[in-house]
């Protein structure tokens, strides 16, 4: 099941789900990509990987690992 790959129906953004409390975002801001890592350690933010995984439906497209790992290669890493 894992890992699995999302991006935003808009193209802001690709996930890469590594686990149901782990994922990837990379993200366009301002033009630039950026990438987020991120450890779901609260209800809400375990919610948000359910909902990538099983109720994506409104929101994301289901995307390939090229085209994650695309975007991946054109971004850096984010400074939080």
């Amino acid at each position: 099941m894992y890992p699995c790959y999302r991006k935003y129906k808009n193209g802001t953004s690709w996930f890469r789900i590594n686990g149901p409390d782990d994922f990837e975002e990379v993200k366009i801001i301002g033009g630039k990509y950026f990438r987020f890592r991120f450890e779901a350690k609260i209800l809400p933010d375990r919610n948000f990987v359910s909902d990538l995984i099983h109720h994506y439906h409104e929101y994301w497209d289901i995307c390939t690992e090229e085209e994650f790992l695309k975007a991946y290669g054109m971004s850096a890493p984010s400074r939080t």
